[in-house]
């Protein structure tokens, strides 16, 4: 028993860590280098842009974690998030999502290791609590990857989170981290 409350703690924790601190962290800096003019770019018509993943990322952690995990009312429109070309600034996506991330990280500090085996119905599947948020967590994960190589292939060298230390990676985003504006 102690090892699942142990291990369900630390699940927990990590999830919280890497959403807020570190995926955060990152996006934000793949974000700043953008130039302005590029956050509706899409490389052809079945690609999304950089606003499209955020506005994607923005209602995929509200739906599983604010609405799904913390059981406030879903109200998603997921196709609008994909089908947008234009709107708001990379700023104003940004700002947003710090909110839903802040408001994320509330409901997980109040999940505990027992309710990681409840189950809920999002985005009409019958999930556990874990499940949901990792699922949110590796699905933050690959869109971030995205936006990243989207920033990479705008503004070339103008983000690095890693350097070589002796054929160690020293992360370099540590000193990247600053408090959400939300």
């Amino acid at each position: 028993m102690v090892e699942s409350l142990e291990l369900g703690s630390l699940f927990l924790e990590r999830s919280r860590y890497y959403l807020a601190t570190e995926y955060r962290t990152k996006l934000r800096c793949a974000v700043e280098v953008l130039p302005a003019d590029t956050i509706w770019w899409r490389p052809n018509e079945s690609s999304n842009s950089v606003g499209n993943l955020l506005l994607h990322l923005i209602g995929n952690v509200r739906q599983w974690i604010i609405s799904g995990v913390g059981g406030t009312p879903d109200s998603r429109n997921r196709a609008a998030e994909f089908a947008a070309h234009e709107g708001s600034s990379a700023a104003e996506l940004f700002t947003e999502l710090e909110r839903v991330l802040v408001e994320a990280d509330r409901v997980l500090s109040r999940v505990t290791h027992e309710a990681l085996l409840e189950r809920r119905i999002i985005q009409g599947r019958d999930v556990t609590v874990f499940e949901a948020v990792l699922g949110v967590v590796q699905h933050f994960s690959q869109h971030l990857g995205q936006v990243i190589w989207i920033a990479k292939l705008h503004a070339p060298g103008a983000i690095h989170f890693v350097e070589d230390a002796g054929g160690l990676a020293r992360p370099l985003w540590l000193t990247m981290v600053r408090p959400p504006q939300a």
